[in-house]
């Protein structure tokens, strides 16, 4: 079998090249005889050309091609000319190749799933058959997006003075947040590696170092619950800098942003991007990664409502007969929630009192028991007053005055959470994204960017009361924030931020504490003795004994940035081989059973 040496790919023959000579390899995606001719429609990772065998080519030739079935990789040779019958949804519709020579180089089965991007196959049968699944246009086209991307990352770091540095695989075990995947050393029994859930560590190193620029795509590994957006094995954009305030950190990465969107998207992002502080994108929009596609932002009605409550508890207390237990004390759920420091607010959906009925509302009440939630509250601004689910608590002008503060008009639905501000903001954060989907008010081909700043230093366990950093304890504290690092801890700010993309965050970073007195609080005030700081992070502390400068960075999630910018909604459409949702490869069978001898070998019994 000779090797028919390709000049073109299928998908770049025009009707300009009408009379040129061309050889093409690719996959058959079907071949059929009518009469005395064969069409062979053959692809390759650009495209698809239709090939005619006729009776003027050699026997042999028509008679191979007689064989031909979906999926055959074969090579052909022949002219281009000009289709009778064109094909307006091809780009190479217009063109075919007039066959003269074809090899088979090898036959297939039937395939168990149909290579054609709107194949509708479930997502666990493309993952087991991912090789498969990559023929299809839209997984090479996603791939080469991704290529296409990282080769920009490269470019505009390395055009910007960074050195690309690879950091170790194999490490000790770090606090970050999720759980490790261990790996067994066999020359140390009984002792483990683990694999980085981020390069955190070295990249602080880099810059005690004196590599003052430093950026890789690295491979990051987390043991934790899979969703669409997450998986096991993840890829990051890691780059730190010495010398940095935060501006100067943000400055870099817009610049990046600027060119991403030009090159892949031909989209003239305007600087700077806008900045909300994580209270203020809280108060809006009940999240820290806010979508700003569309409005329908939170309102406050806590101070509404305590009026409210004051004077049914007047009301009640002066009433000679009393009232009905409900109305006595108002509503229980607002007052409570008011009460107990929380808060109650609401979103407006522009004409949604005839898109959701009172079913609806139920499925939607039950879902937010998911945020916490105990229940939502509902308000419908009728043409002859307010309907509402707790009109019996409220006279009808306090109902009127209190959608008025929503700035709801005829036809409007308000719905309300009351709760701690934790639940309400997770809820209501919630409910405007997933009715923004239902009712169709996303603009899919809009990419809106913001930085999200200001975070709390530290957060704190519900459950168990104890101080957490909400990212990791190196980040350093706001500098007008420090004198109240240990007498008020949470009401510390964070020098990070958040870059996020269409409700999602795509990147985040922070400056980093370099002075040693300082991260001696910072430790205090999570509770940490210097002994088991020592044992976790002792290797960076002994490396800051001898000289740091001030330094911060940032890291992308490039996985969800490839995703979003693609317009898929799962992360998984952007790796070649993704794990599925029980953290499986299906390809391998991955994680599979290890040998007795290989586990003895480790001193490991199971």
């Amino acid at each position: 079998m000779s090797l028919l040496k390709r000049t073109n790919y299928c998908g770049e023959a025009r009707i300009s090249d009408v009379g040129s000579s061309i050889t093409v390899n690719g996959w058959v995606q079907r071949s059929r005889r009518l009469g005395a001719l064969i069409f062979t429609d053959l692809r390759d990772k650009t495209g698809i050309i239709q090939v005619v065998f006729d009776e003027d080519v050699p026997e042999a030739v028509f008679a191979s091609a007689e064989t031909l079935r979906n999926e055959f990789v074969v090579g052909v040779s022949g002219t281009i000319r000009e289709r009778e019958s064109k094909n307006g949804d091809i780009p190479t519709g217009e063109v075919e190749i007039l066959a003269k020579e074809l090899v088979i180089y090898s036959e297939a089965e039937t395939p168990p799933i149909y290579i054609k991007d709107d194949d509708n196959v479930d997502e666990n049968l493309r993952l087991k058959y991912r090789y498969l699944d990559l023929r299809k246009q839209k997984m090479q086209n996603n791939l080469s997006f991704r290529a296409d991307v990282c080769r920009l990352i490269r470019n505009y770091y390395a055009d910007n003075g960074f050195t690309e540095v690879e950091t170790p695989v194999l490490i000790a075990p770090t606090p970050e947040g999720a759980r490790d995947y261990l790996v067994p050393s066999r020359v140390h029994p009984k002792n483990f590696y683990a694999l980085p859930q981020s390069p955190q560590m070295y990249k602080q190193l880099l810059m005690a170092g004196g590599t003052d620029r430093y950026f890789q795509i690295v491979k990051c590994f987390r043991d934790e619950d899979l969703r669409a957006d997450r998986q096991p094995e993840f890829t990051q954009v890691d780059l730190e800098m010495s010398f940095v305030e935060e501006d100067d950190v943000i400055e870099i990465q817009e610049g990046f942003i600027k060119k991403l969107m030009k090159q892949t998207k031909n989209i003239d992002v305007k600087l700077p991007l806008p900045r909300l502080t994580y209270e203020e994108a809280m108060n809006r929009y009940g999240s820290d990664k806010p979508d700003t596609r569309f409005k329908m932002e939170l309102i406050d009605v806590s101070d509404r409502i305590t009026l409210m409550e004051h004077r049914a508890a007047v009301e009640a207390e002066n009433s000679e007969e009393g009232v009905s237990e409900g109305a006595s004390s108002g509503f229980v759920v607002f007052s409570n929630a008011i009460a107990s420091g929380g808060s109650v607010r609401g979103i407006v959906v522009d004409g949604g009192s005839d898109h959701f009925s009172r079913k609806d509302l139920d499925k939607l009440t039950d879902t937010c028991k998911a945020y916490g939630a105990k229940g939502l509250m509902w308000m419908r601004i009728k043409e002859d007053g307010v309907q509402t689910s707790f009109s019996k608590f409220y006279k009808e002008d306090e109902l009127r005055h209190l959608a008025s503060d929503f700035g709801a008009r005829k036809g409007d639905l308000i719905l309300i959470s009351a709760d701690t501000n934790k639940v309400v903001f997770a809820t209501l954060g919630f409910l405007r994204c997933e009715i923004a989907k239902r009712l169709d008010l996303i603009d899919k081909n809009r990419f809106d960017f913001l930085w999200v700043v200001e975070f709390p230093l530290f957060e704190k366990d519900e459950e168990t009361g104890e101080l957490s950093a909400m990212h990791h304890p190196f980040t350093s504290p706001n500098p007008d924030d420090v004198a109240r690092l240990v007498s008020d801890p949470l009401s510390v700010r964070a020098q990070a931020y958040d870059i996020v993309l269409n409700g999602s965050e795509i990147g985040g970073g922070s400056i980093r504490i370099h002075d040693k007195n300082l991260q001696a609080k910072m430790f205090e005030a999570l509770g940490l003795s210097p002994e088991t700081t020592q044992s976790k992070f002792g290797f960076l502390l002994e490396a800051f004994r001898y000289g740091v400068p001030p330094h911060g960075g940032l890291a992308y999630g490039l996985d969800r940035l490839v995703m979003i910018l693609l317009g898929e909604d799962s992360i998984r459409e952007t790796i070649a081989f993704p794990k599925n949702q029980a953290a499986e490869d299906p390809v391998s069978g991955a994680p599979s059973a290890a040998e007795p001898d290989a586990l003895a070998e480790l001193g490991i019994r199971i």
